[in-house]
Protein backbone atom coordinates (compact mmCIF):
# COMPACT_ATOMS: atom_id res chain seq x y z
CA UNK A 1 0.00 0.00 0.00
CA UNK A 2 1.34 3.49 -0.67
CA UNK A 3 1.36 6.47 1.91
CA UNK A 4 -0.26 9.45 0.08
CA UNK A 5 1.36 12.34 -0.28
CA UNK A 6 0.05 14.61 2.57
CA UNK A 7 -1.54 17.70 1.38
CA UNK A 8 -3.02 19.59 4.34
CA UNK A 9 -0.54 20.84 6.25
CA UNK A 10 1.44 22.33 3.07
CA UNK A 11 -1.43 23.97 1.30
CA UNK A 12 -3.16 25.41 4.21
CA UNK A 13 -2.87 29.06 3.87
CA UNK A 14 -1.82 31.63 6.58
CA UNK A 15 -3.78 33.80 7.88
CA UNK A 16 -3.38 37.25 6.14
CA UNK A 17 -5.63 39.89 4.69
CA UNK A 18 -5.32 42.80 2.31
CA UNK A 19 -5.57 45.02 4.38
CA UNK A 20 -1.99 44.38 5.47
CA UNK A 21 -0.09 44.09 1.91
CA UNK A 22 2.97 43.32 3.42
CA UNK A 23 1.54 40.53 5.47
CA UNK A 24 -0.11 38.95 2.44
CA UNK A 25 3.10 39.26 0.72
CA UNK A 26 5.14 37.51 3.24
CA UNK A 27 2.29 34.83 3.75
CA UNK A 28 2.55 33.98 -0.07
CA UNK A 29 6.40 33.35 0.54
CA UNK A 30 5.34 30.98 3.33
CA UNK A 31 2.87 28.76 0.38
CA UNK A 32 5.51 29.06 -1.96
CA UNK A 33 7.76 27.37 0.45
CA UNK A 34 4.52 24.78 1.10
CA UNK A 35 4.55 24.37 -2.48
CA UNK A 36 7.95 23.76 -2.95
CA UNK A 37 7.96 21.33 -0.25
CA UNK A 38 5.38 19.51 -1.91
CA UNK A 39 7.30 19.42 -4.66
CA UNK A 40 10.29 18.08 -3.14
CA UNK A 41 7.84 15.55 -1.53
CA UNK A 42 6.43 14.62 -4.82
CA UNK A 43 10.06 14.08 -6.72
CA UNK A 44 10.54 11.53 -3.31
CA UNK A 45 7.02 9.32 -4.25
CA UNK A 46 7.48 9.70 -7.75
CA UNK A 47 11.15 8.14 -7.19
CA UNK A 48 9.34 5.26 -5.45
CA UNK A 49 5.82 4.84 -6.52
CA UNK A 50 5.75 6.75 -10.20
CA UNK A 51 2.78 8.90 -11.41
CA UNK A 52 0.10 6.84 -9.35
CA UNK A 53 -3.02 8.64 -8.51
CA UNK A 54 -1.37 10.64 -5.18
CA UNK A 55 1.66 12.01 -7.57
CA UNK A 56 -0.59 13.22 -10.50
CA UNK A 57 -3.14 15.21 -7.69
CA UNK A 58 0.20 16.73 -6.62
CA UNK A 59 1.76 17.57 -9.44
CA UNK A 60 -1.54 19.39 -10.91
CA UNK A 61 -1.64 21.25 -7.15
CA UNK A 62 1.83 22.32 -7.89
CA UNK A 63 1.22 23.62 -11.37
CA UNK A 64 -2.05 25.48 -10.38
CA UNK A 65 0.01 27.39 -7.34
CA UNK A 66 2.57 28.38 -9.97
CA UNK A 67 0.25 29.20 -12.96
CA UNK A 68 -1.92 30.99 -10.87
CA UNK A 69 -1.18 32.81 -7.31
CA UNK A 70 2.60 33.41 -7.95
CA UNK A 71 2.53 35.47 -10.92
CA UNK A 72 0.33 37.49 -9.02
CA UNK A 73 2.67 37.91 -6.24
CA UNK A 74 5.37 38.99 -8.42
CA UNK A 75 3.39 41.59 -10.13
CA UNK A 76 2.67 42.89 -6.55
CA UNK A 77 5.98 43.29 -6.06
CA UNK A 78 6.55 44.55 -9.35
CA UNK A 79 3.60 47.07 -9.20
CA UNK A 80 4.20 48.27 -5.82
CA UNK A 81 6.95 47.29 -3.80
CA UNK A 82 9.58 47.92 -6.35
CA UNK A 83 8.58 51.35 -7.99
CA UNK A 84 8.96 53.13 -4.96
CA UNK A 85 11.92 51.34 -3.93
CA UNK A 86 13.70 52.61 -7.30
CA UNK A 87 12.25 55.87 -6.70
CA UNK A 88 14.29 56.31 -3.05
CA UNK A 89 17.19 56.34 -5.15
CA UNK A 90 19.58 54.16 -2.96
CA UNK A 91 21.85 52.60 -4.48
CA UNK A 92 22.28 49.45 -2.58
CA UNK A 93 18.68 48.98 -2.24
CA UNK A 94 18.13 49.92 -6.48
CA UNK A 95 20.47 46.61 -6.86
CA UNK A 96 18.48 44.30 -4.89
CA UNK A 97 15.48 45.52 -6.82
CA UNK A 98 16.72 44.99 -9.64
CA UNK A 99 18.74 41.64 -9.17
CA UNK A 100 14.67 40.30 -7.83
CA UNK A 101 13.31 41.78 -11.00
CA UNK A 102 15.76 39.54 -12.92
CA UNK A 103 15.14 36.68 -10.71
CA UNK A 104 11.39 36.96 -11.42
CA UNK A 105 11.82 37.09 -15.28
CA UNK A 106 13.76 33.86 -14.61
CA UNK A 107 11.62 32.16 -12.26
CA UNK A 108 9.12 32.29 -15.24
CA UNK A 109 11.58 30.98 -18.15
CA UNK A 110 12.51 28.55 -14.83
CA UNK A 111 8.43 27.52 -14.57
CA UNK A 112 7.74 26.96 -18.32
CA UNK A 113 10.70 24.25 -18.08
CA UNK A 114 9.34 22.66 -14.53
CA UNK A 115 5.94 22.95 -15.57
CA UNK A 116 6.88 20.29 -18.61
CA UNK A 117 7.76 17.71 -16.08
CA UNK A 118 5.21 18.23 -13.82
CA UNK A 119 2.41 17.68 -16.71
CA UNK A 120 4.17 14.54 -17.75
CA UNK A 121 3.41 13.61 -13.72
CA UNK A 122 -0.01 15.09 -13.80
CA UNK A 123 -0.60 12.77 -16.76
CA UNK A 124 0.86 9.88 -15.74
CA UNK A 125 2.83 9.41 -18.67
CA UNK A 126 6.41 9.17 -16.69
CA UNK A 127 7.48 6.24 -14.02
CA UNK A 128 10.13 7.95 -13.02
CA UNK A 129 11.79 11.77 -13.48
CA UNK A 130 14.67 11.78 -16.02
CA UNK A 131 18.15 13.49 -14.92
CA UNK A 132 16.95 16.42 -17.00
CA UNK A 133 13.38 16.90 -15.54
CA UNK A 134 15.39 16.61 -12.04
CA UNK A 135 18.05 19.09 -12.77
CA UNK A 136 14.71 21.29 -14.44
CA UNK A 137 13.05 20.99 -10.98
CA UNK A 138 16.51 21.59 -8.93
CA UNK A 139 16.65 25.05 -11.38
CA UNK A 140 13.33 26.57 -10.88
CA UNK A 141 13.37 25.45 -6.79
CA UNK A 142 16.51 26.77 -6.48
CA UNK A 143 15.71 30.32 -7.46
CA UNK A 144 13.61 31.04 -4.31
CA UNK A 145 15.48 30.95 -0.80
CA UNK A 146 17.46 33.92 -1.42
CA UNK A 147 15.01 35.73 -3.70
CA UNK A 148 12.82 35.49 -0.78
CA UNK A 149 15.63 36.57 1.86
CA UNK A 150 16.51 39.38 -0.23
CA UNK A 151 12.85 40.46 0.04
CA UNK A 152 11.71 40.02 3.60
CA UNK A 153 15.09 41.34 4.69
CA UNK A 154 15.59 44.27 2.56
CA UNK A 155 12.74 45.19 0.18
CA UNK A 156 9.59 44.47 2.24
CA UNK A 157 11.23 47.23 5.09
CA UNK A 158 11.83 49.58 3.24
CA UNK A 159 8.91 49.81 1.30
CA UNK A 160 6.84 49.38 4.23
CA UNK A 161 9.50 52.63 5.48
CA UNK A 162 8.47 53.87 1.84
CA UNK A 163 4.52 53.23 1.55
CA UNK A 164 2.48 55.47 4.10
CA UNK A 165 -0.91 54.17 5.33
CA UNK A 166 -3.13 55.86 3.01
CA UNK A 167 -0.35 54.10 0.16
CA UNK A 168 -0.51 50.60 1.59
CA UNK A 169 -4.66 50.49 1.83
CA UNK A 170 -4.65 51.48 -2.24
CA UNK A 171 -2.44 48.82 -2.23
CA UNK A 172 -4.03 46.17 -0.61
CA UNK A 173 -7.47 47.51 -2.66
CA UNK A 174 -4.83 47.02 -6.11
CA UNK A 175 -4.31 43.58 -4.92
CA UNK A 176 -7.90 42.67 -4.07
CA UNK A 177 -9.30 44.00 -7.36
CA UNK A 178 -6.69 42.33 -9.40
CA UNK A 179 -7.78 39.03 -7.67
CA UNK A 180 -11.58 39.89 -8.11
CA UNK A 181 -11.87 39.74 -4.05
CA UNK A 182 -14.69 41.75 -2.82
Amino acid sequence: MTQPIRLSSLVASPAAGFEEPFEMLEACHERVHRMLALLGRLREHVRTHGSDVQARQAARDVMRYFDMAAPQHHLDEELHVFPPLLAQGEERVAQVVRRLQQDHLEMESRWREAREVLVLVAEGSVDRLDTEGEASLDAFAGLYDAHIRSEEEIAYPAAQAAIDAPGRTAMGREMMKRRGVK
